[in-house]
């Protein structure tokens, strides 16, 4: 008997150990929007096609930084099964390498206001960062690549 109680008791111990993830249907506000026509009446930014395509776009257009501002539009470049990239619109700043965000369908079908996100890039650029997980209730453990941010004031022509 004991000799199958320590390594099923391990096994439990190591399973309450782990990330504990609930329905994403449980957070944010149902949608049948993807993140280019949400971003676009969240932030005024009139661009289309796909998320990763704005970044060129906004060239000549809009003003681009590589530090965020209140409005602007963080494009994030495919990775992955992300492949036609993800916007998302800062709500806050709350520190030098670290924002507010809502977006839509960073989870499937889902609307999420003021999510953290978090500049890992080593030249402090925001090209490299990791996005809030609600199921999970914490940062997220990929790293996802961004272009920068999209300024919601037109360019003068």
């Amino acid at each position: 008997m004991t000799r199958y109680f320590v390594p099923m008791l391990c096994l439990a111990l190591t399973a309450c150990g782990g990330p504990h993830f609930a329905n994403p249907v449980n957070f944010g506000t149902a949608t049948n929007l993807t993140c280019v026509p949400y971003a676009r009446a969240v932030s005024g930014i009139e661009l289309s096609g796909d998320a990763y395509k704005w970044w060129g776009e906004a060239a000549g257009r809009y003003p681009r930084s590589h530090q965020p501002s209140l409005g602007a539009v963080l494009v994030f470049a495919p990775h992955g099964a992300m492949d036609v990239g993800h916007l998302a619109v800062v709500t806050a700043v709350t520190g030098p390498r670290k924002i507010l965000v809502t977006q839509s369908n960073w989870l499937p079908g889902r609307i999420e206001h003021d999510q953290p996100v978090w500049d890992v890039s080593a030249a402090n650029n925001w090209t490299r960062v990791r996005v809030w997980y609600e199921p999970a209730h914490e940062m997220g453990r990929n790293i996802y690549p961004t272009y920068g941010f999209i300024l919601p004031r037109a360019a003068p022509p």
